[in-house]
């Protein structure tokens, strides 16, 4: 039956048919199916505790520790619903991995069980889709529109003629890939095209005409994909589209009482993301030339005009968040778009199914709509919004955006109603507390925990004089945070750490270099570019660093470069992947990079076995949105670098210093050059606690010794 509770309140709890197999039972069957295999402690206390919030209703958020083998640990106890259950991941890779890998060996693996084959689908926004209608009308002008969206080049017309004729090539190329693929999902398509023209042959959700008036609508790979997720068991899709269907009114994915929402400490900046809007001169210009057949010349004229008013007002308006108002310039041109889009709207009139191309009318609709709306938007200057004008370095593409200043209303609002959330992620506890990820969420604060039992038996030993016997030596590691987070509970909710199969103290050395000056300049210091040096050559290569900035990173590499001989390899010099692979093949090699480095690397073994970052991971001061959000704690009283700039530096830090130990067998040191983890006395012990129980030392001769024994062993 369907639960009854308010957003963050208990749901009446759900009856399980008696005959169907608990998750203990689907768990150990899928641990089973894989040779050698078996559940671990904490793999099944997260299993039985999300069996438990199924049963109660109640809202759960689980720690779970790199090894943990979450996905078995949340998959099981899904089985155990009746209808849907949809798993939302914070990535398209991830979903992958769910959908090809893990679901189809639990499949196997508990058909004997369930006494049938659980079924699965994924489900991906409809852009991520071949659409029909858009590849039927794409020959003669949509390679333009590619064109136009292109960088524009000063080496004549030739290069045009040569890069339409490729453009063109691809085109055709997925029109006979039309003629074979099953689902038309862009990820089944290798080898890939070009955005551009992918692009001019799918079709966002907000051009869509609906399958009812489109003449593909009963090909529709889109609906399709809909149409499997409606059926299927577990249904598997990403937070990006998890957040547009809550932003939609949740009428995308289909109705399903339990959601599992992995890497969870994601979440809120993705509905962030899916709530930001943004105006683009280019994208007004590409917007009026595809409704410019449906228009009066004067109407047409006028979309121009406020394209090329935006055009000015970004190049006068320096880069930022604007704190006092849109500029005059910048409110004349969101004033003459609103104007403009107006009236093209009204001159389009309404799409109807007799219409010649309703297609084409749809999609000038909505753009023309979405631009109208945005720039009702800025003009409101609402205070639950933030908006900033956005200059790349590299000065190709002006901005002026949008979004809300929060989003922990639109999830308590959204997320929570009518169905059972388990949030799940390597990194929630932050501080040792779930409290700061909880109100990021939507939920409640709970009341103060109690100490862990490691935590209270070195608080019991301390009071008495003598050394407490827990996993960590009682050295100076015993610093490092001890234990788990004990289970809290708030109202709705509870949460759960259930720790790490790995022993963090044995197999790895937090090592923060006190030493060192505060960072104070941007890029690299000189005394930490020859404490990098130090340790590095100390192990002989194998080293990942995770860098604050690109400067940062390239003083590095050319820093290691110039004095060793060790092959370094530089993010933006290749390829991602193929850097990432080199640098596991390659046994003394560095690979050094900035943020899309500190999440997402696997690299297990000893091709990694030190990870060095250069400094405390905080937002900038020109990041619009954590600015903007510091403020408003500030002006309400309290510290806004406490409660926005320290968490999210916490997150940062917690999924970098976890891309050294993936494996039990793995071995190494982490490195942070940046001496205010050891010396900040308000925020270094919250950012410590919010690590993995390393060893922990200062001391620089400490660091080398063990990464001298690794280079030998």
């Amino acid at each position: 039956m369907t639960p009854s509770r308010t957003a963050t309140g208990p749901a009446v709890p759900k009856k399980r048919r008696s005959n169907r197999p608990g998750a203990g039972e689907l768990l150990t069957a899928a641990v089973g199916a894989v040779p050698g295999g078996a559940a671990r402690p904490g793999q099944q206390q997260m299993a039985e505790a999300i069996e438990r919030s199924i049963g109660s209703g109640e809202h759960l958020l689980v720690q779970a520790g790199t090894g943990t083998g979450k996905s078995l640990a949340y998959l099981a106890p899904a089985l155990t619903v009746d209808g849907p259950v949809v798993v939302s991941t914070a990535t398209l890779a991830l979903q992958s991995q769910l959908v090809e890998h893990d679901l189809p060996r639990l499949a196997d693996a508990v058909e004997p069980v369930l006494g049938r084959r659980p079924t699965f689908a994924v489900l991906k926004g409809r852009h991520h889709y071949l659409c029909l209608a858009r590849l039927d009308s794409s020959v003669e002008d949509e390679p333009d529109d590619a064109l136009f969206d292109a960088p524009r080049s000063g080496n004549g017309g030739t290069k045009w003629l040569g890069e339409a004729g490729r453009l063109g090539k691809q085109v055709q190329r997925l029109r006979d890939w039309a003629e074979e693929t099953a689902t038309g999902d862009r990820d089944e398509l290798d080898p890939g095209v070009d955005e551009q023209v992918w692009r001019s042959v799918s079709m966002p959700a907000r051009e869509c005409v609906g399958a009812s008036r489109c003449p593909f609508g009963q090909e529709c790979f889109a609906e399709a994909s809909r149409a499997r997720a409606r059926e299927a068991d577990i249904v598997v899709t990403n937070h990006s589209l998890l957040a547009v269907d809550m932003l939609a009114g949740r009428h995308i994915v289909p109705p399903h009482k339990l959601l599992v929402v992995d890497e969870a400490h994601e979440l809120a900046d993705r509905v962030s993301s899916a709530a930001q809007a943004e105006l683009v001169p280019e994208l007004i210009d590409r917007s009026t030339r595809r409704a410019r057949p449906l228009l009066r010349p004067d109407v047409a004229e006028r979309l121009t005009e406020a394209g090329d008013a935006l055009a000015v007002g970004l190049a006068e308006a320096p880069a930022g968040r604007l704190t006092a108002g849109l500029p005059p310039a910048l409110r004349e041109a969101c004033t003459l778009l609103d104007s403009a889009t107006r009236a093209a709207l009204e001159a389009i009139g309404d799409v109807k199914a007799d219409d010649p191309d309703p297609v084409r009318k749809q999609q000038a609709k909505a753009v023309l709509d979405e631009l109208s709306t945005t720039a009702q938007r800025l003009l409101e200057e609402a205070d639950h919004d933030v908006a900033w004008v956005e200059k790349p370095d590299n000065g190709s593409r002006r901005a002026l955006v949008v979004a809300p200043l929060s989003v922990a209303g639109t999830l308590a609002t959204h997320l929570y109603d009518e169905r059972t959330v388990v949030a799940t992620s390597a990194t929630l506890a932050l501080g040792g507390r779930f409290d700061t990820v909880a109100r990021a969420l939507g939920l409640d604060a709970p009341p103060p925990a109690p100490p862990s039992p490691a935590a209270a038996a070195i608080a019991t030993a301390a009071a008495a004089g003598r050394s407490p016997v827990t996993p960590v030596a009682a050295t100076e590691g015993s610093r490092a945070a001890i234990g788990t987070v004990p289970a809290t509970e708030g109202p709705g909710w509870s949460s759960l750490d259930v720790g790490s199969p790995f022993d963090y103290a044995r197999q790895g050395i937090l090592y923060v270099a006190a030493h060192l000056p505060r960072p104070s300049v941007s890029g690299l210091p000189g005394p930490a570019g020859e404490e990098l040096l130090a340790l590095v050559e100390a192990l002989g290569g194998r080293t990942l660093g995770l860098f604050s900035s690109r400067r940062a990173a390239q003083q590095a590499a050319e820093l290691v470069r110039a004095r060793t001989d060790l092959p370094v390899l530089l993010q933006g010099e290749e390829a991602l992947p193929l850097l990432v692979r080199r640098f596991r093949e390659v046994r003394e090699s560095c690979l050094f990079g900035v943020m899309s480095l500190w999440q997402g690397v696997d690299v297990p073994g000893d091709a990694c076995q030190l990870v060095v970052i250069d400094r405390l991971p905080f937002p900038r001061p020109d990041e619009p949105l954590a600015a903007a959000r510091a403020a408003a704690v500030d002006a309400g009283g309290g510290s806004g670098f406490a409660a926005v700039s320290v968490p999210i530096a916490a997150v940062r830090l917690a999924q970098g210093v976890g891309r050294l130990i993936r494996a039990t067998g793995d071995r190494g040191v982490v490195a942070v050059l940046d001496s205010r983890l050891e010396t900040a006395r308000g925020y270094g012990p919250f950012l410590r606690r919010s690590l993995p129980p390393f060893w922990y030392t200062t001391r620089p001769e400490v660091a080398r010794g063990a990464l001298e024994r690794l280079a030998k062993s």
